[in-house]
């Protein structure tokens, strides 16, 4: 699992850690019961404080991405695939939304903004 940090980002650095493992997660790259880096080896890895770690951690079992076992470390849970699906598809409701918001501002017509996903569409089942 590589995770990114930047330092030029606006969203606190625990933030970018929770969405990468999300992303990860919900793409299946992270499939369920996969072990995570240690928090300890994790902060060491990124260079960053422990309590940062510690805090996305915390974040990703509460929201049931992960599930922490004492002694043993922390794994992707095994899942409400359902629900990861849900939070997914929230994440795409809001680009969609900023992308409509962009569209207008930009005089873009509906039916062109349609064209354009379709052709999004197209080209990404491709690949």
């Amino acid at each position: 699992m590589e995770i990114i940090i930047s330092n030029s980002s606006a969203s606190p650095i625990y933030e970018q850690i929770v969405q990468q493992v999300k992303d990860a997660i919900l793409s299946g790259q992270l499939v369920e019961g996969t072990l995570l880096p240690s928090i300890r080896a994790l902060a060491n890895d990124l260079r960053i404080s422990v309590i940062t770690i510690k805090r996305a951690y915390a974040e990703l079992e509460e929201a049931g991405f992960v599930t922490t076992v004492q002694g043993r470390g922390t794994f992707v849970a095994s899942g409400n695939l359902e629900f990861m699906r849900e939070e997914r598809m929230r994440q795409v409701e809001r680009s969609l939304e900023r992308a409509v918001v962009d569209a207008r501002s930009a005089g873009i017509a509906p039916a062109e903004l349609h064209e354009m996903l379709d052709l999004l569409m197209e080209s990404g089942a491709e690949q």
